[in-house]
């Protein structure tokens, strides 16, 4: 994998404006898959106007940046196909055949996409480019969706939602080499997020209404804690110093300090709302997130906090990306790039 340009930040590549040669030219948009509709919204952000409505395969879950940066992957999960989108032009691709699709992740190296086969449970190594099976690895837990990979590269931890498991991953093995469940009964882990310094991880949870915070390298017993309820999707800011999350349950997002490990704010969305996943601008003045019960994207100014915008979009808003945004590469789900 391409070493971190700085070993203490592995988000050292992914500063305000620091576009990579591949993306820098491209008009910049959200793209917001609607489950329930079968559509994507595209959005600009500069007006907070829908701009288009890009019909897609059954219950699109996500919109993934590839690991190369040129192409969105739309994630299908039950259409079983993944739609390409030119993130240059826009243009709409030929759909993909690749069965049970909820999430969609890529290998450090650029070598492989890993697809979060929750239904099939299972974790699905393809090509990165032809999306060609390379190998299949079941799993025993059940719901998988979200992932991350330590600052070597060479594991990733995963979530399972609907058994309340943590997976550890061996990256070049393509195999499980660790499996907990977490210490609460019905827990319900979701998006995952390794700290600037390669330490530490949280994995969000929501029914534990917090992050679980685990030692990726021992993968002992996690410890929690509380942020807000209904804790789902994970942002580092552009300067790395704040973890942003969003509570899905209680229509608020928490402001997690790397430095301190704590909780600096917790700011509720005026009028209130279901924040669930999304991302921050590539100058990361704004931080967009969709409303995944309310139908509507918020567009929420994180230098004065202020709702900018609530924009109606399908039904169902789920994993919408931002993009471009800064970084070399991109490890998949809604944009995690190094």
């Amino acid at each position: 994998m391409p070493p971190p340009l700085d070993p203490t930040d592995l988000y050292a590549a992914d500063r305000p404006g620091k576009l990579s040669p591949v993306v820098k030219d491209f008009t910049p948009r959200v793209y917001v898959p609607n489950t329930l509709s079968d559509t994507v919204s595209v959005i600009d952000p500069k007006t907070f106007k829908v701009i288009k409505t890009i019909p897609v395969g059954h219950q699109p879950q996500h919109v993934v940046p590839s690991w190369d940066l040129k192409t969105l992957w739309v994630n299908n999960d039950l259409g079983n196909t993944l739609t390409p989108i030119d993130a240059a032009t826009g243009r709409v691709g030929r759909p993909v055949d690749v069965h049970d699709p909820y999430n969609l992740y890529f290998t450090p190296d650029g070598k492989h996409a890993v697809v979060m086969a929750s239904k099939d449970r299972q974790l699905v190594f393809r090509d990165a480019h032809t999306m060609r099976v390379k190998k299949t690895v079941p799993v025993s837990c059940a719901g998988v969706n979200h992932a991350d990979f330590s600052p070597d590269g060479r594991y990733f931890i995963v979530s399972c939602e609907f058994s309340g498991e943590l997976l550890k991953v061996d990256t070049a093995r393509m195999k499980v080499v660790g499996q907990q469940k977490l210490p609460m009964r019905g827990a319900m882990p979701q998006d995952v997020k390794i700290s600037p310094d390669g330490k530490t991880w949280y994995i969000a949870d929501m029914t534990a209404d917090g992050l679980w915070v685990l030692d990726g390298d021992a993968f002992t017993r996690p410890r929690l804690l509380h942020t807000g309820k209904g804790a789902h999707g994970l942002y580092v800011s552009r300067d790395s110093r704040h973890l942003f999350i969003s509570n899905r349950g209680e229509g608020s997002i928490g402001v997690l300090s790397f430095d301190t490990g704590k909780l600096v704010r917790r700011w509720r969305i005026p009028g209130g709302g279901s924040p669930d996943m999304g991302g921050m601008s590539s100058d990361g003045r704004m931080l967009w997130l969709s409303g995944r019960y309310n139908s509507e994207v918020y567009a929420i100014d994180t230098r004065d906090w202020r709702l900018k915008a609530r924009i109606p979009v399908g039904g169902g808003p789920h994993g919408l990306a931002v993009y471009p945004q800064p970084g070399r590469y991109s490890l998949g789900h809604t944009g995690v790039f190094r």
